[in-house]
């Protein structure tokens, strides 16, 4: 870390040189590009240097401790240290949090897609108790939940599930459950014991403004049909349903859940800005050379980030090697110490990296 340290300050003191020379002065455009950055780091460097001048002042106090015999200065010293390395803690934490890259996403809502994997009934279920984790956990942030679309089998499982989820800060928190969930317990339905083991993915998307993304007219074939899911009786009774399908990257998205077709046409597209927002992010991310697959989106079971173990009462969280033995508690939405420790390896990684 010293030495991302030592690297942002060089580049500050650089850019203040660039700032002054004639050449940089002449060019408005170059001043404001060198303006805009040595903006953006001036509060970091106010923090590097309160840090280090902080532990420059519990070093030299600690200096004082050795080959001392004055008692009265030994204990000053002591003093001041004890005084000044919770300041210097805290100092390191702000410098930490100051140097992680911010998502610029992760203030926006969410697009949460459920699906039964591998297991046939019994991953169904297992959606359905995904589905049900995720809005209590919504519920606990005081998020509003909308469900855009809903397929459900008749045993009280889900096919699948879109869900939208409102609030500040809901994909900051929701975007590290992307991926397969491995469910491994004995079902109702066995009369030997054993134990099964079924799978189901969820797909995190940020929700995007329609000026995020541009999607043409001319791109869409859009269809409307009876509905035939959930809803009730006043759903089935007009064309209420609609399917989009977005010809340039064969994308279909379908919504049924409303009794308005203009309220499925608008939750449809939101779905879909959402999933071409993100192979935009994606196609961007390749060309640059920085991709990393950070989303599991099939259902084999040995692609896996979290796995729910009933017997054992254990849920381990392969991406961190974490395990709790609370698993009806996280099902009950309690899943703030989990995403706490994703969040932190987030942010150690976000140190790791260079000076942009």
């Amino acid at each position: 870390m010293e030495d991302r340290l030592n690297s942002i300050e060089r580049r500050y003191e650089e850019l203040g040189e660039l700032m002054s020379r004639p050449e940089t002065l002449g060019d408005m455009s170059l001043l404001q590009k060198y303006a805009r950055e040595h903006s953006e780091l001036t509060p970091i460097v106010s923090l590097i240097r309160e840090y280090r001048a902080t532990e420059a002042r519990i070093v030299d106090a600690r200096s004082l401790l050795h080959d001392n015999g004055d008692t009265e200065l030994r204990e000053l010293a002591e003093e001041t240290v004890s005084e000044l390395e919770p300041a210097r803690d805290e100092q390191l934490e702000a410098l930490k949090s100051a140097l992680t890259p911010k998502d610029p996403n992760d203030r926006k809502n969410v697009i949460l897609e459920i699906r039964a994997a591998a297991g046939g009934d019994e991953a169904a279920l297992f959606a359905s108790e995904l589905l049900r984790m995720y809005t209590l956990y919504a519920e606990q942030h005081g998020w509003n939940t909308e469900m855009i679309d809903l397929s459900e089998i008749g045993i009280g499982g889900v096919k699948e599930a879109i869900v939208k989820v409102e609030g500040s800060g809901a994909f900051g928190r929701l975007k590290f459950e992307s991926g397969v969930h491995r469910v491994q317990r004995v079902p109702a339905t066995e009369s030997g014991g054993r134990i099964h083991t079924s799978t189901a993915t969820t797909h995190v998307l940020p929700e995007v403004e329609e000026f995020d993304i541009e999607i043409r007219p001319e791109d869409l074939r859009i269809d409307v049909y009876r509905s035939a899911g959930h809803g009730g009786q006043g759903v089935n009774t007009t064309d209420s349903a609609v399917r989009i399908t977005h010809f340039p990257t064969g994308t279909v998205v379908t919504c049924q859940n409303e009794r308005s077709q203009i309220q499925n046409r608008a939750s449809a597209m939101a779905v879909l800005r959402a999933r071409l927002y993100e192979k935009e992010q994606e196609r961007r991310e390749k060309e640059m050379g920085a991709f990393r697959k950070s989303q599991v989106q099939t259902g084999d079971r040995s692609e896996k980030i979290r796995t729910y173990n009933y017997p054992q009462d254990r849920v381990t969280d392969h991406r961190i090697n974490l395990s709790v033995h609370t698993l009806p508690s996280v099902l009950s939405g309690n899943l703030d110490s989990i995403i706490d420790q994703l969040t932190l390896r987030e942010q150690q990684e976000g140190l790791n990296g260079g000076v942009g």
